[in-house]
C-alpha cells in the first residue's frame, strides 16, 4: 500500500527544503515595520488556509536569521511551535480534519538578509539607502513565513510602515498611505493569485509617476536623478506593451511599474506586477532595451502562468527571451529568425550536457536555458506558422491565466494547433542533449 506523503518529504526535488505538505495558502497578510538604517524588521503575518488532510502539526518557511515571538493556530495561543533549520512547525492544541480552517497569525522579528543556497542569494536585500527583496526562487522566507513553493499561490495585503523620507513599493494596487510623525504606512493589495517567490518590496529615496499613455496602467519609480536617463531606456515600454498584448494576449494585472535602484544589480529583477532594475541598467544609450522586454514578457510567462516544478523554468526564461526577438522584429530591428540563427550558433559552441526539460538545480539558471528554450519556441512557430503559433500562445495565456503550469499542458495544447505528431520535435528540442538543426 502506498504511503502517505510525510509531513517533510520534498515537494520538489530542486528544492527540496522548500514548500510543504497538508494545507493550501489563500492569503497572507503581512504588517511590517522596517527601519531602514538599522535593518531591523519585524512583523506580523497572518496566513489563511485550509487543511488538505487530518493534521496536527504544519511547517512554514522561515529564515533562521528571524526570531519568532508569539504564534497562534484559529486564534488560539495554545499552540506550540519550534523555529530551526529554516522550518517554523506549528502545532495546534487540536488535530485540523481535511477541508478545516487553518489561520495561523505569527508574530516575528530580526536582521533580515538574503537566503544562501544553488542559486546564489535571494531574498531580503540592503541597498546603500533601502532594501529590496528579489526572491527567485526560494528567497520569500528571508521576509515572511511562507509555504514557498510556486505551485502555492495566494492572494496578499502587505502592508509595510517605514522611515517617510523613502518611497515604498509593493506587489499590486496602494490602497492606502499614512504618514504620522517620521513614518509612512504604505498598504498594497495584490488580488491576483501569486507565488511567494514573486512577492517583492522596494524601499529607497525614489520618485513615482505615471508613464506612458496605453491601455495598462504604467508606472515608474526611481532616483529624481534618473528620470531623463529613464526615459531614454523605456520609453519604449507603451509600445512594447501594445506588441505584447496583440501577441500573447491580455495583460494579466491591473498595472505595471518600474523600479530602479540607486544601486547597481547584476540582473535585473522579476516579481508580479513589476521589474527592478539597477542603475546601471538605467544610462541613457538604451543599452539595456532587451532586458526590459524580458522583463515585461515575464508578467504573462513566469507570473500569471507559473510552473509547478522547477525542472519546467524554460516556460518561464524561454518565452521571456523569445519576447526580446519578438520585440526585436517588432520595432525595426533584426527579425526573430536572425537572431535565432545567431543564437543557435552560439549555443552549438557551447558544451551539448544540458536537457532542457530537467536541468537540474545547478543549471536551471544557465544562459542555454533561455536561448535553447527560445529556439524551441522559434522553431515550433516555423512549424506551425505564425497563425496557429500565435493563437496557441493566447489560448496557452488565456487557459492558465493566475495558475500552476506544466510542459505537458503546453506540449498538448500544441498538439492541436497542427496534424502532425510532435512526439519527435518535443524530444529533439527539450529532452535530447545534443542541439538540433534550426
Amino acid at each position: 500500500m502506498k504511503s502517505r506523503k510525510g509531513i517533510d518529504d520534498p515537494i520538489d526535488p530542486y528544492l527540496p527544503q522548500n514548500g510543504n505538505r497538508g494545507y493550501r495558502v489563500s492569503r497572507y497578510d503581512l504588517d511590517l515595520t522596517y527601519k531602514v538604517h538599522s535593518n531591523r524588521l519585524t512583523g506580523k503575518a497572518t496566513i489563511t488556509a485550509v487543511a488538505t488532510e487530518p493534521r496536527s502539526r504544519f511547517s512554514l518557511d522561515l529564515a533562521s536569521s528571524l526570531q519568532v515571538t508569539k504564534v497562534a493556530t484559529n486564534g488560539s495561543r495554545n499552540t506550540k511551535w519550534l523555529h530551526r533549520n529554516g522550518k517554523l512547525i506549528v502545532t495546534p492544541a487540536e488535530k485540523i480534519p481535511a477541508g478545516g480552517a487553518l489561520v495561523l497569525t505569527i508574530t516575528y522579528w530580526g536582521s533580515p538578509k538574503p537566503i544562501s543556497g544553488v542559486c546564489g542569494e535571494v531574498g531580503w536585500e540592503e541597498l546603500a539607502e533601502g532594501a529590496l527583496v528579489a526572491s527567485q526562487p526560494n528567497g520569500a522566507a528571508s521576509w515572511f513565513p511562507c509555504d514557498d513553493h510556486p505551485s502555492s499561490k495566494a492572494s496578499y495585503r502587505i502592508s509595510i510602515t517605514t522611515d517617510s523620507p523613502y518611497y515604498t513599493v509593493a506587489n499590486g494596487a496602494l490602497v492606502s498611505k499614512h504618514t504620522r510623525a517620521s513614518q509612512t504606512t504604505w498598504v498594497y493589495e495584490q488580488t491576483e493569485p501569486m507565488s511567494s517567490y514573486l512577492a517583492t518590496i522596494s524601499i529607497g529615496p525614489y520618485e513615482h509617476r505615471s508613464i506612458g499613455s496605453g491601455n495598462v496602467p504604467m508606472y515608474a519609480v526611481h532616483p529624481p536623478r534618473l528620470r531623463s536617463a529613464f526615459d531614454e531606456d523605456f520609453g519604449r515600454q507603451t509600445q512594447m506593451m501594445d506588441v505584447f498584448t496583440r501577441l500573447f494576449g491580455a495583460y494579466p494585472f491591473a498595472e505595471y511599474t518600474v523600479v530602479v535602484t540607486d544601486d547597481e544589480l547584476e540582473i535585473p529583477l522579476e516579481a508580479q506586477g513589476l521589474s527592478i532594475f539597477g542603475a546601471n541598467h538605467c544610462t541613457g544609450e538604451h543599452a539595456s532595451e532587451r532586458l526590459v522586454a524580458h522583463e515585461l514578457a515575464h508578467q504573462w510567462f513566469g507570473n500569471s502562468l507559473t510552473l509547478g516544478q522547477w525542472r519546467d523554468i524554460w516556460l518561464h526564461e524561454g518565452f521571456a527571451c523569445y519576447a526580446e526577438w519578438i520585440w526585436s522584429e517588432n520595432s525595426g530591428g533584426p527579425s526573430a529568425h536572425e537572431l535565432a540563427c545567431g543564437a543557435h550558433q552560439g549555443l552549438a559552441r557551447k558544451p551539448q550536457d544540458l536537457v532542457v526539460s530537467d536541468p537540474g538545480p545547478q543549471l536551471m539558471f544557465d544562459d542555454r536555458i533561455y536561448k535553447r528554450g527560445a529556439l524551441t519556441l522559434h522553431a515550433l512557430r516555423r512549424r506551425l506558422g505564425d497563425e496557429n503559433f500565435f493563437a496557441l500562445l493566447q489560448q496557452w495565456t488565456r487557459t492558465h491565466r493566475h495558475s500552476t503550469v506544466t510542459v505537458e499542458q503546453f506540449t498538448d495544447l500544441a498538439a492541436h494547433y497542427t496534424d502532425e505528431p510532435l512526439r519527435h520535435f518535443w524530444d529533439t528540442w527539450l529532452v535530447e542533449k545534443a542541439l538540433p538543426p534550426l
